[in-house]
């Protein structure tokens, strides 16, 4: 590793412990989809977490073949069963006021030819086997911050036209762009920028509307939201009060609609990485919030198993709104990862709500926020729609309309 890379390394460490969980002298640390390739840096976010006073860090390690090989040739019903002990771990932790760092680091294409069956019950299984976890995650109770890596593979596959080193190096700079690491003082610039997020996440909760229409090529939707809604971002605190940023990077204000108030059609503008494969082209079109029709130029058919993995995941839990000037958009790359790709574009999500996005939430039952019309699934799957050609109204209680967005720029 080259000084500079190596100095880079230690300050994108200490952002991810400083700014993304915030640790807490005597706090325990997980991180989760710690690739074997990126094993420098994750040694190194041990070490800054340490030094921040954590208690333990306790490191999840992941190998890309290994999971391949796998899926390819291990028995159906692996696939089809989550682990008790895997489920009660993240449990134990949680329940002892964890940190949670995950990083993604792999191929979108890692599972490309494998049979879309075991993709979807393995799929299934998790998410019913980890559903107190996400609810945990959901709710704020623990501080979590979802970061990345440059795999090389991924790497290839957003930089085809150079070699493996090159791309790899290309993939580390715009991680690093992404999250102003070359700013003079990358701590306090995310003070700002949180700052920044916020305000328009206030002035959107201002209007209080009840719905929003969206138009644009392939695109006619109508998303209800309910009348306790909560714009908000991504840094947020946990139910002991400490502040943490849930994405690193994030350009999104975001909110939950009204599980049965979705109606139209609405296309992707890009590629959908899920299970190890890509979807892309896609449109899904929607009536009293139900998904009716999902189609698909690649992928469709793992397209309809996401949409099939529960009741819940044929309905909405996310709204979020990503001008199109946004950093990321205005990189030009195309990561087909979708914690960069979200941050490029308005985006929606298939599956479970936020607690948070409804007043009171956070301390609502699984019962109560469906009561209040919070999505529930044990799937999330964000997917991209805006582009600059996307305008959004914003509708008041009287039928007043307000602009929300013009030619994928803010209008409010």
């Amino acid at each position: 590793m080259s000084t500079n890379m190596e100095q880079y390394f230690q300050k994108y460490a200490e952002l991810i412990v400083r700014t993304g969980v915030n640790i807490q002298q005597g706090q325990e640390v997980y991180v989760n989809g710690a690739s074997i390739e990126i094993a420098p840096l994750v040694r190194l976010i041990a070490a800054k977490a340490y030094e921040a006073g954590a208690s333990n860090v306790h490191v999840e390690w992941v190998d890309d073949e290994l999971s391949r090989l796998k899926y390819e040739k291990a028995s159906d019903n692996v696939f089809s069963h989550f682990p008790e002990w895997e489920s009660a771990k993240r449990n134990d932790f949680v329940n002892r006021g964890a940190a949670f760092i995950s990083i993604t680091a792999s191929s979108p294409d890692l599972l490309k030819g494998i049979s879309s069956d075991r993709i979807s019950a393995f799929q299934k299984a998790s998410g019913l086997g980890l559903r107190e976890f996400r609810r945990a995650i959901q709710s704020d109770k623990v501080s979590w911050t979802v970061v990345a890596a440059a795999g090389a593979e991924w790497a290839k596959k957003v930089f085809p036209d150079v070699s493996e080193g090159e791309a790899v190096d290309l993939l580390w700079k715009a991680i690093f762009d992404s999250v102003r690491l070359h700013d003079a003082d990358p701590v306090q610039a995310w003070v700002k920028h949180n700052d920044t997020l916020h305000e328009k996440a206030e002035t959107l909760n201002s209007h209080r509307f009840q719905k929003l229409h969206y138009t644009a090529p392939g695109t006619d939707l109508t998303v209800e939201l309910h009348e306790k809604h909560l714009w908000v971002a991504a840094g947020s605190t946990n139910e002991k009060g400490f502040s943490f940023m849930a994405n690193m990077p994030t350009e999104e204000v975001f909110t939950v609609p009204l599980k049965t108030g979705t109606n139209g059609y609405v296309s992707s503008t890009k590629p959908l990485s899920y299970g190890g494969n890509i979807i892309d082209r896609f449109k899904l079109t929607f009536e009293n919030g139900r998904v009716v029709q999902a189609e698909a130029e690649e992928g469709e058919e793992i397209l309809k198993k996401l949409v099939d993995v529960d009741d819940g995941a044929k309905y909405l839990g996310e709204v979020a709104l990503v001008p199109h000037e946004s950093p990321i958009s205005q990189s030009g790359i195309l990561f087909y990862n979708t914690l960069f790709d979200e941050n490029a574009s308005n985006h929606l999500a298939i599956g479970s709500g936020y607690a948070f996005n409804v007043e009171g939430g956070k301390t609502m039952s699984p019962e109560e926020l469906e009561v209040h019309g919070v999505n529930s699934s044990i799937t999330h799957n964000d997917f991209m729609i805006g582009s600059a050609e996307m305008d959004i109204d914003g509708i008041q209680a009287d039928g007043t309309v307000v602009p929300v967005f013009r030619k994928g720029a803010w209008a409010i």
